[in-house]
């Protein structure tokens, strides 16, 4: 969760670890008493994510800083936009720019190619054959743990952003079953099922199970144990389809694997209920945004 506490420990950590000692090119040229404004303003455009962090970054370099936003989280924006405002010391405006643009950038890029790809999704209705999924009205594009680590908070609020889903928070949240798992089980003489099963009666009754298939003759396996995700691990667009007609809506359909903007629509037109895409934290590219001083 991004709470206000998680976003001061970052902002707070980003700040010690650029000016451990203090700014001394401010320190050095500019006089403490000296008062500046300037814009956050985007090169290129976008979706915004971050609003709340940016301005954190600021007031835990000096709480009399003002940061003004001009967009909220989700919004889009086109190049040249003025995004927020800032006013204050100009030492620590420019010794807190570049942690503040830093998370912004990121959190926005990562918000943008979302963006791309719950539009990619849209575009599967167009297709012929297109099948809608079975647990929501239209396919879910979602993220994985492939994030930067310590910034897992940042980077799944800014899926959402962007107006993804987020899979499981991390190893505690919910069991998932994986092809590394599955192949240590089968050493031990312990089928699919079996294992689903035995997983089921140690776990609460909220708890989720997910199952990762590789093949379409593990299906009925998870299916028997009572999987609740199954998920198709790099499938072929047609077996994607035979595997979503065998589970036939008895648990949730997950595509994942090489997922590009290019493949999505027609992995969405199978009738699978979720994409998860790992290139939207692990590859995505911040957006150019930048500080102009008024």
């Amino acid at each position: 969760m991004l709470t206000r506490q998680v976003i001061r420990n970052a902002v707070e950590a980003a700040l010690a670890e650029d000016a451990p000692n203090g700014d001394i090119t401010c320190e050095t040229t500019i006089p403490a008493q000296v008062q500046g404004e300037a814009r956050l303003t985007a090169r290129e455009q976008g979706v915004m994510s971050g609003v709340d962090v940016f301005a954190a970054a600021f007031a835990a370099q000096d709480p009399t800083i003002e940061v003004t936003p001009h967009i909220a989280d989700g919004e889009r924006f086109e190049s040249g936009q003025a995004l927020a405002t800032v006013r204050g010391p100009v030492r620590d405006l420019l010794t807190a720019e570049r942690v503040a643009l830093n998370f912004t950038q990121r959190m926005s890029g990562i918000a943008t190619m979302t963006s791309a790809f719950v539009s990619a999704v849209a575009q599967a209705e167009q297709l012929p054959g297109y099948r809608a999924p079975h647990a929501y009205a239209r396919t879910r594009i979602v993220d994985t743990r492939k994030t930067t680590p310590g910034l897992r908070a940042f980077e799944k609020y800014a899926v959402v952003c962007g107006g993804g889903h987020n899979h499981r928070y991390g190893l505690s949240d919910a069991v998932m079953v994986k092809d590394n798992h599955v192949a240590a089980l089968a050493e031990q003489g312990i089928d699919l099922s079996g294992a689903i099963r035995h997983i089921r009666e140690q776990v609460g009754h909220t708890t989720h199970i997910e199952v990762e298939v590789d093949r379409l003759d593990q299906i009925p396996q998870a299916l028997a144990g009572g999987a609740d995700t199954i998920m198709l691990d790099n499938f072929s667009l047609d077996d994607t389809r035979r595997g979503v007609d065998l589970i036939g809506g008895r648990a949730i359909v997950e595509a994942s694997g090489t997922m590009t903007l290019e493949r999505v629509p027609s992995v969405a037109a199978t009738g699978v209920d979720v994409i998860s895409v790992g290139a939207l934290t692990h590859s995505v590219r911040s957006i150019d945004l930048g500080l102009d001083w008024a």
